[in-house]
């Protein structure tokens, strides 16, 4: 996927996600900030992973949105603090041990063959009646995985058995601008008025 955000940008939708899962943690609602970046008005999927300790504390996200980006952010941000299942919620003493990763995704695209997949460069959606299930293209990356072991992991993600993305599954990829608040610099700061 070819970058669409500059350093600015970033720092911004990592700054309004931090600050969404602050306010829905201690508060139990986010308070909506606005943006000036037209880029980030624009309509893109995103998913918002929480790490606590260099491992996965959270991640939740959605392909298509009727919401602009920046709004997306903070609503994904929010339910992967709280509403991630396989974690229970975050307290307020996890709030100044968290760091943040943004993927903005490209629509879906239908494979009719697996060697359509990039690993590295591609996600996985899978579907099969009512299992659906998803992986980001950093995962495969991040656990040294091959095409073959990327799909088996997407399948048990799905809760299906590991090799039944191979009859009657639907297989799309999608490709993500990935990036966190290592790579980015720390946020700018805001001023006390919305903007």
């Amino acid at each position: 996927m070819a970058k669409m955000f500059g350093k600015d940008d970033r720092r911004q939708l990592l700054l309004l996600a931090r600050e969404a899962i602050t306010s829905f943690v201690s508060s139990g609602s986010v308070v909506p900030r606005d943006v000036k970046s037209e880029k980030l008005h624009a309509q893109h999927g995103c998913f918002v992973t929480i790490k606590m300790d260099g491992k996965l504390r959270g991640c939740i996200g959605n392909f298509i949105s009727d919401k602009p980006l920046f709004q997306l952010v903070q609503e994904m941000a929010a339910a992967a603090s709280t509403k991630d299942p396989r974690f229970y919620p975050m307290k307020k003493p996890d709030l100044d041990k968290f760091t943040l990763e943004i993927s903005v995704l490209s629509p879906l695209q239908k494979i009719s063959s697996i060697d359509e997949i990039q690993v590295g460069t591609h996600g996985l959606y899978m579907e099969r009646n009512f299992h659906r299930g998803v992986l980001l293209p950093q995962v495969a990356t991040e656990f040294g995985w091959d095409r073959d072991t990327f799909l088996q992991q997407t399948a048990l993600k799905a809760g299906m058995g590991k090799d039944d993305w191979q009859e009657n599954t639907e297989i799309y990829i999608f490709s993500a601008e990935v990036f966190n608040e290592e790579d980015t610099g720390p946020a700018p700061v805001r001023s006390s008025k919305k903007s």
